[in-house]
């Protein structure tokens, strides 16, 4: 079965790929177009921008089409950068430099938590949309670690394990992070569909 990911971002596809390839699915995502899709990201949660960019995709190719809006939440900066995360100080702006700004903005604080979220928005023509929520609770690190993954996992320390994101290997990783515990949400619900 083919699946549309409405993404150009090539972590997430990659992860996508990873958890879902090996239960038979073909996944495809926004950078097997030959033409350009933009999709304008207008909303204020998660939800809505999964859902925004889920029905853009299904209604332009006529097909089931699966978006992930997901994001960092720092606890001390009100939930910044949130759902601004991959276009906060500009969408072309490397995350070593996006990770370097969250360090010196909690340069000294002790109130570190964070969470990673993750929305999963599925829709199809005629049908009610179906959206799967998670998350991943952790703390921003004292200093950028590891080279797996990709934005801001350096910085994004998970206790349990006593490591970054980056430091994990992917199949760790996606066993605990927000994306693999939506993914896994939605291979059960395509596994009844």
């Amino acid at each position: 079965m083919e699946i549309i990911i409405a993404s150009k971002n090539k972590g997430k596809i990659k992860e996508f790929k990873e958890m879902l390839e090996p239960k038979g699915y073909l996944v495809k995502s926004l950078l097997d177009f030959d033409e350009e899709v933009e999709i304008e990201e207008t909303g204020k949660t998660f939800r809505e921008n999964a859902y925004i960019k889920a029905k853009s995709i299904a209604d332009k190719y006529h097909v089931m089409a699966i978006a992930d809006d997901s994001g960092l939440e720092i606890d001390y900066l009100d939930g910044k950068p949130g759902v601004y995360s991959s276009r906060w100080l500009g969408e072309d702006t490397p995350y070593t430099i996006k990770n370097q700004e969250v360090l010196r903005l909690m340069d000294g604080i002790n109130n570190r938590t964070c969470r990673y979220v993750c929305c999963i928005a599925i829709v199809q023509e005629n049908k009610e949309a179906i959206i799967f929520e998670e998350n991943v609770e952790g703390e921003i690190a004292m200093e950028a670690n590891g080279n797996h993954g990709f934005g801001y996992d350096p910085i994004f320390y998970y206790p349990p394990l006593g490591k970054t994101m980056a430091e994990m290997k992917d199949e760790e990783k996606n066993a605990i992070s927000h994306r693999g515990k939506a993914v896994r949400k939605l291979q059960e619900w395509l596994e009844h569909e």
